[in-house]
């Protein structure tokens, strides 16, 4: 069935102006961003078919490569979708710039949306001001954590530039199990050390997975 041939009230846009976004199904979203079909398959079923195989956590992890190779995504479909969850991170992201990190929750609910469909383990620092709020954000390194690769010159470095008050580490467990490695454990008391020296406060290291560790509240630091 072509999109022309569903009656113009059951039609994806018809219906959100009527009814308002939040009535649409997921599929139906999704139709009106991508916004055409094929010629065998209009853009309501293309949808419920990406959405059905891939779920919309998965396909959001898909690379512009990988979603191409799905029967019907060409470059144009493959980048809006790609644009579309980049585009609600950077908006989750945005409704948290200027709240004070008050709990290991609040570290959670701001670097989720950075971290989480990460494939590989990222390093963060969170700088903050004298209120805690996030002044930056930055990667430190990527890849399993060791202390070569995670040095504290490299985690102070623009903490000192920025003029932080403190800092926030935080990284992330691709399995989603937040319960931290031997290695995790080490790398904390390192740096945890070595903010006592230079005088800038380590408040916490949050693991970030399907739910979140904090060293803190675990009172590991």
């Amino acid at each position: 069935m072509r999109i022309k041939d569903i009656s113009r009230e059951n039609r994806p846009r018809e219906r959100l102006e009527k009814f308002g976004a939040s009535a649409l199904s997921d599929a139906e979203l999704l139709a009106i961003i991508l916004q055409q079909g094929t010629q065998d398959e209009n853009v309501v079923d293309m949808s419920n078919r990406l959405i059905s195989k891939h779920g919309i956590d998965k396909l959001s992890d898909l690379s512009l490569k990988e979603l191409q190779e799905i029967k019907g995504i060409g470059p144009a479909k493959a980048s809006q979708i790609k644009a579309l969850f980049e585009f609600n991170k950077r908006h989750n992201l945005a409704k948290t710039n200027g709240t004070p990190i008050k709990s290991a929750k609040d570290v959670f609910e701001y670097a989720s949306h950075i971290l989480s469909d990460k494939s590989k383990e990222h390093f963060m620092i969170l700088h903050l001001d004298s209120k805690n709020r996030v002044i930056k954000d930055e990667i430190v390194s990527v890849g399993i954590l060791n202390a070569s690769i995670v040095h504290p010159r490299e985690v102070f470095k623009s903490a000192i530039k920025e003029s932080a008050n403190a800092i926030i580490l935080v990284h992330n467990h691709p399995s989603g199990d937040p319960t931290p490695s031997c290695e995790d454990i080490k790398i904390t008391d390192m740096i945890f050390k070595a903010g006592e020296i230079i005088g800038i406060n380590v408040l916490d290291h949050v693991i970030v997975g399907d739910t979140h560790y904090s060293f803190k509240e675990e009172k590991r630091i």
